[in-house]
């Protein structure tokens, strides 16, 4: 464990952004999460468990204790004929992750591939990506509670898993400290192809008999085009989430907007939210070091020295234009602190 006072945070997250915590902890073993969590509540203090900083913007210093986790660790939990599981530790790398399931022939996760964070943050938000999501596959996570210190599994329902959210991120909010996450896998994938350009990539590279490999490669390929790297600029990744609408209001649009982008889900249709942003001209707008990205206009990007307060006005002029021409409030998918 590793005690820092008015730690710099600007390393510690990709946007980048200039702040800093009162108290800056790493614990890079499992067995000091407990007794590390027993000392700061008797201190009272404001708790930000962080991973690897890639889906939160800063809009002001933390005044209370950040603590990361760096532990690691990959192993089997249990396997039979068809399924493999496999105990991960919260402090790994998540593509690190993927990319080591896929080299053991391991399917299910290769389609969530390059999606930045460690793997104790993937089921706070339910990351996903190219037709998947890590619910899926998940079979339970392991938690203590930062309050009581008492450990606790989580089936997979009872994250009760949504669109980018679990119960980690709303009613249990900030409760618990995630430690480790089991995921159950395929010993013969199944190939997700069904996200457009992954299997037009695919088709383009001559790939007729894909394998998850191939299907990492392309959708590694696809992501390092089209979003910008956090260490040449700043940037969360998506900073809004796609929007989810009733059937009927999509049918009111396409009167007006025949080309808008809509994707079935079950609580009704899902729109693009690059394609809403891009219909009203952001796409590579600028303000100081506060921009969108030239390619992909859900990313909000510090060019340099923006602040968080700066990319957070810019987020609310995109969300005021997206709803006065839409009727569509966008909702950011990026934790703003």
């Amino acid at each position: 464990m590793v005690l820092q006072e008015h730690k710099s945070l600007r390393d510690e997250h990709t946007f980048g952004i200039q702040a800093s915590a009162r108290f800056f902890i790493e614990i890079t073993r499992e067995e000091d999460v407990i007794p590390v969590l027993s000392s700061l509540h008797a201190d009272h203090q404001p708790l930000l468990f962080l991973g690897d900083g890639s889906n939160i913007l800063f809009t002001d210093n933390f005044p209370g204790t950040v603590i990361r986790l760096n532990t690691k660790g990959i192993s089997v939990a249990g396997q039979d004929e068809e399924f493999i599981s496999v105990r991960v530790a919260a402090g790994e790398i998540w593509d690190d992750v993927v990319a080591y399931c896929v080299q053991m022939g391991w399917g299910g996760i290769e389609n969530l591939s390059l999606i930045p964070g460690r793997t104790g943050a993937s089921p706070i938000q339910n990351i996903g990506a190219y037709g998947v999501e890590l619910k899926e596959v998940l079979q339970e996570v392991e938690a203590v509670h930062w309050a009581t210190h008492e450990k606790r599994i989580f089936s997979r329902d009872d994250c009760r898993f949504g669109y980018r959210e679990s119960v980690f991120q709303n009613k249990l909010r900030g409760q618990y400290l995630i430690t480790s996450v089991t995921l159950r896998l395929e010993k013969r994938p199944t190939l997700q192809l069904g996200y457009g350009s992954v299997k037009l990539e695919l088709d383009r590279s001559g790939i007729l008999s894909p394998t998850i490999q191939d299907v990492r490669d392309v959708i590694c390929r696809i992501r390092r085009n089209k979003l910008p790297d956090p260490s040449v600029a700043g940037n969360a990744g998506s900073f809004f989430r796609n929007p989810v609408i009733r059937v009927d209001q999509l049918q009111k649009l396409k009167n007006q907007y025949p080309d808008i982008v809509s994707y079935a889900d079950p609580n009704g249709v899902k729109l693009a939210a690059a394609w809403l942003i891009d219909q009203c001209n952001w796409k590579g707008k600028r303000s100081g070091d506060a921009g969108v990205h030239q390619e992909q206009p859900l990313v909000l990007v510090n060019y340099g020295n923006a602040t968080g307060q700066e990319i957070l006005t810019l987020a609310s002029m995109i969300r005021q234009s997206v709803y006065v021409r839409f009727g569509i409030l966008l909702e950011p998918e990026v934790n703003i602190l």
